[in-house]
């Protein structure tokens, strides 16, 4: 009997939350830049200079669902 007269604690996952958010911090600068000039080049020059950023971005609603 876990928590028998407690209401149940809501977890979240911080592993997944704390990846997602080492990769914005990664990107950070390139989305500034992005944001102020705006080109279709730049946009393809961030996942070549940032793989692993984008990996963790694109697998973060993933890990989330997971890791529940």
């Amino acid at each position: 009997m876990r928590g028998a007269g407690r209401p149940a604690r809501l977890q979240l996952p911080l592993i997944p939350l704390l990846l997602a958010l080492l990769a914005l911090m990664d990107l950070r600068t390139e989305l500034q830049l992005l944001l102020d000039h705006f080109t279709i080049t730049s946009l393809v020059e961030i996942p070549r200079h940032h793989p692993l950023a984008m990996a963790v971005l694109l697998c973060t609603p993933w890990l989330w669902n997971r890791s529940r």
